[in-house]
């Protein structure tokens, strides 16, 4: 993502004309270069590589080993609904299918494993890495190996649970551009990691801090407690998640209002994602990965929430650090 590379392709221009209009030639060729990888093929995931596929990202490469199932298409659009078409097929092999269709210019392919088996050689390929559907400390190695390369790779997680999501961004040091008026200003943003900034203590974060921020932390460690996989939650786990939130809220020392019982029972009975919101948070993660690679525009620092019940899309910068 440092600008170098080749020129546009006079077909990549003629085709990404709009784009160019609205964020430069230059931005679109880092973007024709850059190769992102994704983990865990749900129906955000579905949204956000449409949305950078259609961009004109150079390549993806998606990763979801599990077979595809009814349940899969519900907020999949990617999957066809169909099961003699998706019927023994992984859930990559069918988003993958689906995606070179819509922009036979970026190259789509799968890569086989668990996130958690792949060395720091392997996320070097990468500019970008977006994980989901993942145990909490797989997104914590994954995000460690991505700071391991001597070049800065873009890491975020994705985790959408019923009408409810959230984003994490770490850009690790980064330095970008932007217009003021008339002249250009120079910006630098430090990022934690996601285990420095979820080692931040809750008693120290501002009052108004998102409850979803709470409520999720909250889940995470029940799944991980219960050695669960991401999601593998249902309403039947009710009592467990309230009792292991009031052990962290007493840890804390944080008010147990800060995480209402409501907002829990809602994630854990239903953690299939809503589709508009899948839309939602999709399209976000869209916009934040082109900023990262482009260099255009202010990147999110460093959670994103997004609750359909009010509606409210909020910006928490959670770190040790105001850099």
């Amino acid at each position: 993502m440092d600008g170098d590379g080749e020129e546009l392709t006079a077909q990549e221009t003629a085709l990404y004309d709009r784009q160019i209009r609205v964020w430069g030639a230059d931005a679109q060729r880092r973007l024709s270069k850059a190769h992102v990888l994704v983990y865990g093929m749900k129906g955000t995931i579905a949204e956000f590589c449409k949305n950078i596929v259609l961009a004109g990202v150079g390549s993806l490469t998606l990763i979801d080993d599990r077979i595809a199932s009814e349940e899969a298409f519900s907020s999949n659009f990617l999957i066809p609904p169909d099961e003699n078409v998706y019927g023994g097929k992984t859930l990559a092999q069918l988003c993958c299918d689906s995606l070179k269709d819509f922009n036979p210019m970026v190259r789509v392919s799968v890569q086989k494993g668990d996130l958690s088996s792949f060395d720091v050689e392997f996320f070097n390929n990468f500019d970008v890495v977006v994980v989901s559907s993942c145990s909490l400390p797989a997104k914590k190695l994954a995000n460690e190996k991505c700071r391991k390369i001597s070049k800065r790779v873009a890491f975020y997680t994705v985790d959408c649970r019923d009408s409810c999501g959230e984003i994490f961004v770490d850009l690790q040091d980064y330095k970008y551009s932007k217009k003021k008026l008339e002249e250009t200003i120079e910006c630098h943003l430090r990022y934690p990691s996601f285990e420095e900034a979820l080692s931040v203590p809750w008693k120290e974060l501002p009052r108004k801090t998102s409850k979803l921020y709470f409520a999720m932390r909250v889940i995470e460690k029940f799944e991980e407690a219960e050695g669960r996989s991401a999601g593998e939650v249902s309403v039947a786990d009710l009592p467990g998640v309230l009792k292991l939130k009031k052990e962290l809220c007493a840890e804390q020392s944080l008010n147990e209002s800060h995480v209402p019982d409501t907002l829990l029972e809602r994630l854990v009975t239903s953690t299939l994602e809503f589709p508009p919101v899948c839309a939602i948070i999709g399209g976000i993660l869209g916009q934040e990965v082109i900023k990262a690679i482009s260099g255009k525009g202010d990147p999110l620092k460093n959670f994103f929430f997004f609750d359909a019940f009010d509606g409210k899309g909020i910006i928490e910068n959670i770190s040790n650090s105001n850099a």
